[in-house]
């Protein structure tokens, strides 16, 4: 027969749990349902992923056979021959039905876990987890109901602190200006409010598709897309003329190119909104927002769009300052420098976006980037950016003063060719990091004016994993970035780059979150991504324990070690319903 989520807790704990209709029968005797643990078979443990990849240089100098994370995520076909011999109950969990009330009540108080007086209360790093970028549908409700219940539950139980949510500004003002459509993001946040979970909302001003990991297209507005579609200067330019439809170009940000509203003002508006309607649950269900400025929600150039395949790793970009409200820019800061000849646009051999630092005169070892000219076009550059960055704040700021969530920008991990001289790829990024000057304390201190959270990537990575010629440095961009948040008094918080499902990965990600950032500790870390794969057997159970050490902090990777994987063991036991009910679900779609 069919099992309530309480029966199958307690049969998994070893306890029998009394559920509301068989208490209303009576009787002391245990349900039939209450089944010993050790009826439970143990997945069989699956090799470690491989991670080997193969890259091909532009300058056709052969390929590079070296160790790197997978790029996306994918729906394995494995997961359909996942647990095969689910049970009844699980496989009667799968309707597309929520949990009663006091099913999702036990599920608290037997597995507890995150929220309040959990994770993020006492010694560890808080782990969150982001949500897929279709969670909600273009025209309102969720995708994937019942999984993503299902799913919320699973992490919850597992002690995770809360989850991560693109809000779309493409989905919620999608056909008119100044006409907002919550409603999905309505459900999702009731939802993750009744299962205790918190959210750190994305202001996600930016389109979905183009980027590593993108599974989705989520445009831009409409109405935005028709106004680049009349002045195509609205879209990022690179020196080849290619216009980029991620993300506004930030040339206008103060001009009324928008219907008559300026960029800043759309975003600020959007985000006033958002408090608005959600005002209710800031501070409590929604305790961080994340305010996007560029594309995939950094703050930087789409300087390395993947889309159509415009750039291919390890390939060092192209400078977007072409469109002319940016050349406008550029030609003013040339003349106030006394240089007009400086002010036509960017430099003229600084290559391809797949080129490697020394195949261009630019950016190579002695190239015009350490001259006059190149300090003078790189500095206006990623200025450009820096007051792109602290008009946004300034707006986010105002708009969520005393309404107790944080505020935080997230960085991208540029880290390959971090070793040569002349950090290109981060250049052409917005970045100005060199080896002679700091390109991240300028962030930090820009973010620490609006007391905002610094919130970094590719914390998962270790430098042997990469291929060797790339110049990668993912530890030391990593340490530079933590030295650079202390230094300016700002609060760090990480994210993986890439979908990581390994113990090496994890293991890296503890050290670096609990013991080596600086000294400190993370304010929080978010996991990439939740997704099928993720409720894998083999990739729960190292999951479960990576969130405990997490929560341990550096007590997790010390002397209690043990400890913590064994509590993280009876937690994989426990959560086993859980689990098993979002893989089917998210399966089925």
């Amino acid at each position: 027969m069919a099992l309530n989520l309480a029966h199958q807790i307690g049969t998994l704990r070893g306890t029998p749990v009394v559920s509301e209709t068989a208490a209303s029968a009576g009787g002391d005797q245990p349900s039939a349902a209450a089944v010993s643990t050790a009826a439970l078979r143990k997945p069989q443990t699956t090799g470690a992923p491989n991670l080997r990849c193969r890259i091909q240089r532009a300058s056709g100098q052969g390929e590079l056979d070296s160790v790197s994370p997978p790029m996306s995520p994918c729906r394995s076909p494995a997961l359909a021959a996942t647990r095969p011999d689910l049970s009844v109950a699980c496989q009667a969990l799968v309707a597309d039905v929520e949990p009663a009330t006091a099913d999702e009540k036990a599920v608290r108080e037997y597995l507890g876990g995150g929220g309040e007086g959990g994770v993020g209360k006492g010694k560890g790093v808080p782990v969150y987890v982001m949500l897929p970028l279709d969670t909600v549908r273009p025209r309102g409700g969720l995708n994937r109901r019942k999984a993503m219940n299902a799913s919320l539950m699973a992490l919850k139980s597992a002690g995770v602190e809360g989850v991560m949510v693109d809000v779309w500004w493409g989905l919620v003002e999608r056909e008119r200006p100044g006409e907002y459509e919550w409603g999905g993001y309505d459900d999702l946040m009731e939802m993750a409010r009744r299962i205790g979970l918190k959210v750190q909302a994305v202001m996600s001003f930016h389109q979905c598709g183009g980027n590593v990991g993108d599974s989705c297209t989520i445009p831009l507005p409409q109405w935005v897309l028709e106004e680049m579609d009349n002045d195509p200067d609205l879209a990022y330019t690179d020196q080849c003329g290619r216009r980029n439809y991620e993300y506004v170009s930030l040339g206008c940000d103060t001009l009324p190119v928008l219907k008559g509203r300026t960029p800043i003002q759309c975003y600020a508006d959007f985000m006033r909104a958002f408090r608005d309607h959600f005002r209710h649950l800031l501070g409590s269900t929604i305790v961080e927002i994340q305010v996007g400025m560029g594309p995939a929600g950094e703050l930087r150039y789409p300087s390395y769009p993947e889309l159509h395949g415009t750039w291919k790793f390890p390939g060092i970009g192209a400078f977007q300052c072409y469109d002319k409200y940016m050349l406008s820019s550029l030609k003013a800061a040339a003349l106030e420098a006394g240089k007009p000849e400086w002010g036509h646009g960017g430099p003229t051999d600084a290559g391809g976006y797949n080129n490697w630092p020394e195949d261009t005169t630019f950016f190579r070892h002695d190239g015009g980037w350490n001259g006059p000219y190149g300090e003078f076009f790189l500095s206006w550059y990623s200025q450009m950016l820096l007051e792109h960055g602290e008009r946004i704040l300034s707006s986010a700021t105002s708009v969520f003063d005393s309404t107790g969530v944080k505020i935080s920008v997230k960085v991208a991990g540029i880290h390959w060719h971090y070793s040569t001289r002349s950090h290109a790829p981060e250049l052409t990024a917005g970045y100005y990091n060199t080896r002679f000057r700091d390109g991240y304390l300028p962030i930090a201190r820009m973010l620490g004016r609006h007391g905002a959270v610094f919130n970094f990537t590719c914390v998962e990575m270790r430098d042997g994993e990469q291929p060797s010629e790339a110049c990668c440095r993912p530890e030391g961009l990593v340490k530079q970035v933590a030295a650079a948040a202390r230094e300016a008094g700002v609060a760090l918080a990480g994210e993986n780059a890439l979908p990581r499902y390994d113990e090496m990965a994890h293991e890296q990600i503890v050290n670096t979150a609990t013991v080596e950032a600086g000294g400190e500790k993370m304010a929080a870390f978010t996991y990439l991504r939740m997704g099928p794969e993720l409720f894998q057997p083999e990739n729960w159970r190292r999951f479960v324990a990576f969130v405990k050490k997490m929560a341990e902090g550096r007590e997790g990777v010390g002397p209690c070690r043990e400890l913590v994987e064994r509590e993280a063991e009876r937690s994989v036991h426990a959560t086993g319903p859980l689990v098993q009910e979002a893989a089917v679900a998210l399966m089925s779609g």
